[in-house]
């Protein structure tokens, strides 16, 4: 089964660019996803099945949220990856010399909803955090 044979609805998120160039070489070069049909103003990127759409807008104002100790932007996106496949991309992310919002770490270290996590921008300035849990049915709990 392909991602996009999954029975799980899969979501549509549209953020804002400033440069498609840009977000070509960060969406396509360094996070390593395929490239979908695309436009003067518009990209379409395969976000482990789901449609992510960069378009060309202007930078949108951001906040900050205090959780665990760290101040997480707001608005974000991302995705729950398995604790191997977030090791992984938090290396290759390294070797592209990120600088992180949010360096790798545990968050809630010992307590429910115990998980990895950590924050980026991408060159548009949009907030991505991609988190691990190390026990899936932790993802929901409270």
């Amino acid at each position: 089964m392909t991602d996009l044979d999954s029975p799980i609805p899969r979501f549509h998120l549209a953020m804002p660019v400033d440069d498609l160039d840009a977000a070509r070489r960060f969406y396509g070069g360094v996070l390593g996803l395929e490239q979908g049909r695309s436009a003067e103003t518009w990209v379409d990127w395969n976000l482990h099945g789901h449609q992510f759409v960069t378009h060309l807008a202007p930078r949108p104002e951001r906040a900050h949220n205090p959780v665990d100790g760290h101040d997480v932007p707001v608005p974000h996106f991302g995705l729950i990856l398995t604790v191997a496949d977030f090791q992984t991309l938090a290396e290759r992310l390294r070797a592209a010399g990120t600088d992180f919002v949010i360096e790798p770490y545990v968050r809630f270290e010992g307590q429910t909803g115990e998980q990895w996590t950590m924050f980026l921008l991408d060159p548009a300035g949009n907030a991505l955090e991609f988190k691990a849990f190390a026990d899936d049915s932790q993802v929901f709990a409270v």
